[in-house]
């Protein structure tokens, strides 16, 4: 933005500056691979937190994932989905080989939400109902995919058309993956109200 225009500057986060900042980036800008880095930190990592369940292995994934854009920037392609789907697919490539390599699990008690978080989602509402222990325990039921869905729908507020791209599936699959999960979950709470 050049001094005495009249335009406001876009918002840190929306997705005309973050453009700006990938563009930049691409043609090697460290300030604006910085900023990218900066407004996009917490969200990978409370991400990254819940999905490997503690805070050593999230820290070294999230670092590992923002090294990956910096190698891989001057190959993202504007599309359909946003540049932060772009960085959660890395996010969940790098907990899925994780897995794999690992074939562990170890669950922290207490998962940082995520910042801004102004009104409840739906899972905050119903952890206030069960309380967010019982919650937990019924989410760890569901299917690691469906886990993945329920995280990205309703913590992170993703549409299903970006946690498709994050996931590597169909927009049906996302959509058939949180009817099921939802249902399981309402099954489960039914019968824990009932005893």
């Amino acid at each position: 933005m050049t001094p005495g225009t009249s335009q406001r500057a876009p918002a840190r986060d929306s997705n005309e500056h973050v453009r700006e900042l990938v563009e930049r980036g691409q043609r090697g800008d460290r300030d604006a691979l910085e900023e990218l880095y900066l407004i996009h930190f917490d969200r990978i990592y409370s991400y990254l937190h819940v999905s490997v369940g503690n805070r050593h292995d999230a820290e070294d994934l999230t670092t590992q994932t923002f090294l990956k854009m910096l190698e891989k920037i001057g190959t993202f392609k504007w599309r359909s989905a946003p540049f932060s789907a772009w960085l959660f697919r890395i996010a969940h490539n790098l907990a899925m080989d994780h897995f794999r390599a690992h074939r562990r699990w170890q669950p922290e008690d207490e998962v940082p939400e995520p910042p801004g978080e102004e009104e409840p989602s739906a899972e905050a509402m119903a952890m206030q109902s069960l309380g967010r222990e019982s919650m937990s325990r019924l989410i760890e039921k569901l299917s690691p995919e469906q886990q993945q869905v329920l995280t990205l729908k309703f913590v992170f507020n993703f549409p299903n058309a970006e946690v498709a791209t994050i996931l590597g599936k169909t927009e049906g699959a996302i959509k058939s993956l949180q009817h099921r999960a939802l249902v399981s979950l309402q099954k489960q709470i039914t019968k824990q109200q009932a005893t």
